[in-house]
């Protein structure tokens, strides 16, 4: 036994309580798959899946009704519902499917042995309520052996998501995929094909999401999953790169998933890696921040790292004495990460988030002149280019050059560049765009005082005065008038008396 008996939660307990009366008299409902492996592994969830007689979303329209929640009809030939609701402050999602056939039988078409199990609802109530789950496929013995197991035969022709949800749900218990199933999956990764961009990147997501994601990515890669869900980025294998590099393009694009996370979960090794780089409870909530598709922008850098260099090779080009060189990769590989993106039906946020930070991920690098630091309006462009992802941009750049860099990497050299990036991240962060109410200037006292109209040319001004107002160039309304008055004696927009 992998937890002791009656172990579940005051609130999951309640929860029952409460749904116990409302389910349909007849055969006892079932709390089945995940939610029993979870509470089995004594691994909190708001999930709890139930297979019930009857019509499944007839009842979970009922059921919306009656707790207040929300109802969403999954998938109505096979009969699953969805109703969201909150309980105890917590969301909770408790999915309903009808029971299809004998219940041994409905449990044999699941997914993996350790989401094959069930227990009468009522008995979650009990205290010995584990001595009462069904278990036809060893799933708790797998569970014992922390092992994702394939329930039958066919799983992955039935499904081809299952492919990935094999990998993401084996990263997020910390198990590891029998090699049989392993097997399978490789004879069956071209059912992945047949799989909506939605589902493909909700499984991707979760599982960038997990600790230890570059090690599942590699995984996706030797399983056959990773270039067939992402094509581009099998073009990088074997594709060299200068001496500064320690790996080739595609194995650089994996590696820096693996360092975006340890410089934001602080277990970068060597770990004086760590030192120079810029950190404070700021940073580390801001990274937790939801971004997009529900996800942290630390899991969003994440993608943003495994993409940031899929332009390399359709880019690259040697010089004459055999240098290497990838001009425009960062441009060009901004539009493939779109397109990949879209392709897996990510949100507008969430495409324009990692198409800007692939898009700028050199920039941060190449803003000093010389031995200069970057300049206070250089900074400021930066931060205006990226927009709500300049913060993150500047990580992905440190993740780069550390990726790039591998075990040849110097101390004191690393020293020296996250110095620049710490100026940038400090000067960009005190820098604030100046609101409506504080602008020395709008635009129509720009057009009264100089008498222009309406056009382009106004935009460009009030730019320039926003941008040095910004930088602490200009302070008062009459600076900002004199800058104006420059810029259009030197313009070829300026009007010819």
């Amino acid at each position: 036994m992998l937890i002791a008996p009656g172990d579940l939660d005051s609130t999951t307990r309640t929860l029952i309580l409460r749904l116990a009366p409302l389910l349909p008299p007849g055969e006892e409902p079932h709390a089945v798959g995940g939610f029993v492996r979870d509470a089995l592994l004594g691994r909190a969830t708001h999930d709890l899946d139930i297979t019930v007689l009857g019509n499944a979303q007839e009842i979970g329209q009922r059921l919306s009704q009656e707790l207040g929640g929300s109802y969403v009809p999954l998938d109505e030939e096979r009969q699953v519902a969805r109703v969201a609701v909150k309980h105890q402050g917590q969301p909770w999602q408790i999915d309903l499917a009808a029971l299809q056939g004998d219940r041994l039988a409905d449990l044999a078409r699941r997914d993996f042995t350790v989401d094959a199990m069930s227990v009468p609802l009522e008995a979650l109530l009990g205290a010995g309520w584990p001595s009462r789950v069904l278990d036809p496929l060893g799933g708790r013995q797998d569970l014992e052996h922390r092992l994702i197991r394939q329930a039958s035969a066919t799983v992955f022709q039935d499904d081809g998501a299952r492919l990935l949800r094999a990998v993401r749900l084996a990263a997020q218990l910390g198990f590891r995929v029998e090699e049989a199933t392993q097997e399978a999956i490789r004879r069956d990764a071209p059912c992945i094909t047949r799989v909506s961009g939605e589902r493909i990147r909700d499984e991707l997501l979760a599982t960038l999401a997990t600790t230890g994601a570059m090690e599942q990515v590699y995984v996706l890669d030797r399983l056959d999953l990773l270039c067939r869900v992402l094509p581009e980025l099998a073009l990088g294998k074997g594709v060299t790169q200068p001496k500064e590099h320690r790996w080739d393009v595609f194995r650089h694009n994996v590696e820096t998933v693996g360092t975006v996370e340890g410089l934001l979960s602080r277990t970068l090794q060597p770990s004086w890696a760590l030192e120079p780089v810029p950190w404070n409870d700021g940073l580390a909530a801001y990274f937790g921040e939801t971004l997009g598709e529900g996800h942290t922008r630390a899991t969003l850098l994440k993608l943003a790292g495994l993409l940031h260099d899929v332009a390399k090779p359709s880019s690259r080009s040697l010089d004459p004495d055999g240098r290497i060189r990838f001009f425009g990769h960062h441009t060009q590989g901004a539009a493939v990460a779109k397109a990949m993106l879209e392709r897996l039906r990510m949100s507008r946020r969430t495409i324009r988030a990692v198409e800007v930070m692939v898009e700028h991920h050199l920039r941060p690098g190449q803003m000093r002149q010389g031995a200069e630091t970057p300049t206070p309006k250089a900074v400021y462009r930066f931060f205006r280019s990226a927009g709500e992802v300049a913060v993150d941009t500047l990580y992905l750049n440190l993740a780069d050059y550390l990726s790039a860099r591998g075990p040849m990497l110097e101390q004191q050299e690393w020293a020296e560049y996250t110095s620049v990036i710490r100026h940038v991240l400090e000067t960009g962060l005190g820098q604030h765009q100046p609101s409506a109410a504080v602008r020395l200037l709008d635009g129509d006292e720009i057009m009264s005082a100089f008498q222009l109209p309406a056009g382009p040319l106004i935009g460009t001004l009030l730019e320039a005065i926003l941008e040095a107002q910004a930088t602490e160039e200009i302070r008062t309304k009459e600076d900002a008038l004199a800058l104006a008055r420059n810029i259009l004696a030197t313009s070829q927009e300026a009007p010819h008396a």
